[in-house]
């Protein structure tokens, strides 16, 4: 990322109600792997295929947080974008998503608060089969631009 100008994200007057971001992520093993390792989450519900198998689930599942760190993702990297920031978040999994499962998200703004600088959001998700695995409301601090000298050494954003 050093040397790389990055834009920073929608200030939250170029954020419209009806702005809308969707993606579609697959959960792979060496992710799951990654998140797991980095948490310390040792639960067998998400790694041991045997333990599993004797469980209303039938086979591992995804941790309902580490989807919640995609849907963040999506906020920090697209909608509203880089310099934004989750205050709050009601999310409900629905349903549980397998490993190799591809979820397709779609984020939309569905209101502007302009007193506290901050947007609502909509969230959902999709398997493959189209069933819903997660929906829920985000509130987000977009992007400021900071306009100071300070601000103009910092060469890796704007």
């Amino acid at each position: 990322m050093i040397g790389k100008r990055r834009p920073l994200g929608k200030e939250l007057k170029d954020i419209q109600i009806g702005d809308n971001y969707s993606e579609t992520k697959k959960v792979v093993d060496r992710d799951l792997l990654l998140y797991l390792g980095l948490t310390n989450d040792a639960n067998p519900l998400y790694l041991q295929h045997d333990y599993a198998s004797l469980t209303p689930y039938k086979r591992p599942i995804v941790p309902a947080v580490m989807l919640f760190g995609m849907v963040s993702s999506l906020v920090s990297m697209h909608l509203p974008g880089p310099g934004s920031h989750i205050t709050h978040h009601e999310i409900i999994f629905t349903k549980p998503v397998y490993h190799n499962t591809k979820v397709y998200f779609t984020l939309e703004v569905i209101a502007i608060d302009e007193a506290n600088q901050r947007i609502a959001m909509n969230v959902t998700g999709k398997d493959e089969k189209g069933d819903e695995v997660i929906t829920g409301k985000l509130y987000v601090i977009p992007a400021s631009r900071p306009n100071t000298l300070t601000a103009q050494s910092l060469e890796n954003f704007f």
